[in-house]
């Protein structure tokens, strides 16, 4: 029996019909099988993994019953587990040694999960297909010569393969939400502040956000109820009240959650190039929520379209900045260079040994936005139009409860297929933008109406704070068979 999907996996420990070291063990040897096929790990933390599960096993034989208790995640190599390396995916990293988790982990173990392994990615979080990493290309495991998405796809594809029974994300401008949508899981990403950003090494720090990932709403519910909430060590951390997700959404199952929900299609989707099959379950979407009693009309968010150039503009002047301290000398790997290199030399030498193509693409185009004379033409006009795009939410907001979409134009694409245009690649996170420019959750799911060879993910988008809300309507969706478990 799988008893790694976490609704198994919670009823089967919660029965004692399988020990956290026995599903650990389980884990683990999956993991081990997947590398070989797939690479999605950076790590696999066996002795880290059992001796936690030992713990969670102690803890339930005295009584505990958390949640998250003796469950097997997977963490993104972007995060900080303390005593262990986070590379980032990049060469700069390789052999940087977290001091201290970040608070997102620190909880997690605090609520008893037990942390298997960490998951590649795109270097430091930059791309949509996980091609851009130093240590070798993830492959999605429902289709090897396809790409698992980005930058989270060693997350999705540790979940797809069935190693795991939740995961942990970073999305910047989609890198859960796409990933979820190619390897055919449901991901979310929450308001931006909601989840502490302490411990997450910065991409773009006006975006990032850990995000849980899982093969259902179910576990997203739990993984979300572990990490959230305000914390001292995060600037940007918001005081909201903290939610009970998981028993709110196992309570509200004796309610109809589609019954009079108001749900808004943008209707700048006519203006995206949208693959049939998308474009299809999209349709049969929308047709499946009205004979549940939803009422779906046409909303407008006229900036949508600017979503895409906006937001390359913000995330690579943000990267230009974070990245700046990866010199070689005070952070990340020393050059190799002559020693008698100037320090701008030095420099050079470790940043052009250590950062990959797409990293230095997009510090130099962030660089030049920045630079005297372009600030005020690409910057300051690029965080002008994000403020009208978290305008144009708010006003949709008014008149409905959710917006819909689908998560990416397309499903899963060919490894190689994009890497020789960047544009058309970029192009891939059009649906995902608009919700990290405005900070709203959102969240993939997938949906088999037509029953498409691939996996294809739709979006839902909440206002601010409302993640109850999304978990509730996707995990009805799926309670009615829409969307199969990976």
């Amino acid at each position: 029996m799988d008893y790694l999907h976490f609704s198994r996996c919670r009823e089967a420990l919660e029965k004692r019909s399988v020990s956290s070291v026995e599903l650990t063990r389980q884990s683990l040897d999956r993991a081990c099988a997947s590398q070989t096929k797939y690479n999605p790990y950076m790590a696999i933390l066996e002795k880290r993994a059992l001796s936690s599960a030992a713990q969670a096993d102690a803890r339930r034989k005295a009584g505990d019953r958390a949640p998250l208790l003796g469950v097997p995640v997977a963490v993104k190599d972007l995060i900080l587990v303390e005593g262990e390396k986070c590379t980032a995916s990049s060469k700069i990293l390789e052999n940087f040694v977290a001091p201290y988790s970040a608070t997102a982990v620190d909880r997690l173990e605090a609520a008893g999960a037990v942390i298997v392994s960490k998951t590649a990615l795109d270097e430091f979080g930059m791309g949509s297909s996980n091609e851009n990493s130093a240590f070798g290309v993830v492959r999605n495991p429902l289709d090897p010569s396809r790409a698992p998405g980005g930058s989270s796809g060693g997350s999705a594809a540790a979940l797809a393969a069935g190693d795991v029974s939740l995961a942990l994300g970073t999305d910047t401008g989609g890198s859960v939400r796409q990933p979820a949508a190619f390897c055919g899981i449901t991901g979310l990403k929450p308001t931006y502040g909601r989840v502490s950003r302490y411990g997450l090494m910065a991409f773009a720090s006006s975006l990032d956000q850990i995000g849980p990932m899982a093969r259902d709403a179910e576990g997203c519910a739990a993984l979300l109820e572990a990490i959230a909430g305000f914390d001292i060590h995060d600037g940007t951390s918001a005081q909201a009240q903290r939610s009970s997700y998981l028993q709110e959404l196992i309570s509200s199952r004796s309610l109809d959650s589609l019954k009079g929900l108001r749900v808004g299609v943008p209707q700048e989707l006519d203006g995206i190039s949208l693959e049939p099959a998308v474009a299809g379950e999209l349709a049969a979407l929308r047709a499946h929520l009205e004979s549940r009693g939803a009422l779906v009309t046409t909303v407008s968010l006229p900036h949508f379209p600017l979503a895409l150039p906006t937001y390359y503009v913000i995330c690579t002047s943000e990267a230009s900045s974070n990245l700046s301290r990866y010199n070689g000398i005070h952070t990340g790997r020393g050059a190799s260079g002559p020693e008698e290199l100037s320090i701008e030399g030095l420099y050079s030498h470790a940043r052009g040994e250590g950062f990959g193509e797409e990293v230095r693409l997009r510090v130099l185009l962030g660089t030049y936005a920045l630079s005297a004379g372009y600030y005020d033409a690409y910057y300051k006009r690029a965080a002008q139009v994000r403020r009208l795009i978290y305008r144009d939410f708010a006003q949709a907001y008014k008149g409905v409860d959710v917006i819909l979409t689908p998560t990416a134009p397309e499903s899963a694409f060919e490894l190689g297929s994009r890497t020789s245009d960047p544009l058309k690649m970029y192009a891939s996170d059009l649906c995902t933008l608009p919700a990290s420019l405005a900070g709203v959750p959102a969240i993939s799911f997938p949906t088999n109406f037509t029953k498409p060879k691939l996996p294809v993910g739709m979006q839902l988008m909440a206002p601010w704070f409302a993640e109850s809300k999304l978990l509730q309507v996707v995990d009805t969706l799926q309670r009615q068979g829409i969307g199969g478990v990976v």
